[in-house]
């Protein structure tokens, strides 16, 4: 029987799919369902602070975690999930700002909006950048030889 055992690359896609999960809630179901007040979470006036806490911990475990999954010949297909995970939460901040504007309202809102965009562009890039370097082994991580 095989162990559950939840590798570095799964939970990256668990972290891209709460993340997606946490923005359909904030655009489409935020106010709506009276957790607000009880909570005291991404109320307007502690936004912008929760935002840099979301878009702290969010990033450096995204990218701090890429040279730790290596890509292996039974990994590969987890791997490539890895890196198509990180588009699900554009495409929710996406939809929302360019199909759905009228759920965003109010400024706060927007700017929560283009961070969130920015937040994934440099998930997604930057992810795919490291992967760039560390396969091409342009990166040099091993001390200088002495002579």
């Amino acid at each position: 029987m095989r162990q559950g055992r939840l590798s570095l690359a799964g939970l990256s896609i668990l972290f891209a799919l709460g993340l997606a999960l946490w923005e359909v809630y904030f655009f489409w179901f935020a106010g709506s369902l009276g957790l607000e007040a009880p909570l005291g979470l991404f109320t307007p006036e502690r936004l912008g602070f929760n935002m840099a806490w979301l878009a702290a911990i969010y990033l450096t475990f995204q990218l701090t975690s890429i040279p730790f999954a290596l890509p292996s010949a039974s990994g590969r297909f987890i791997g490539v999930v890895d890196g198509m995970a990180s588009l699900v939460p554009l495409a929710v901040v996406l939809i929302a700002v360019f199909g759905k504007p009228h759920l965003i309202g109010s400024w706060q809102r927007w700017e929560a909006a283009f961070l969130l965009i920015f937040i994934t562009l440099v998930d997604l890039f930057g992810g795919y950048t490291f992967n760039i370097a560390l396969s091409r082994r342009t990166m040099d991580v091993s001390p200088a030889g002495s002579a």
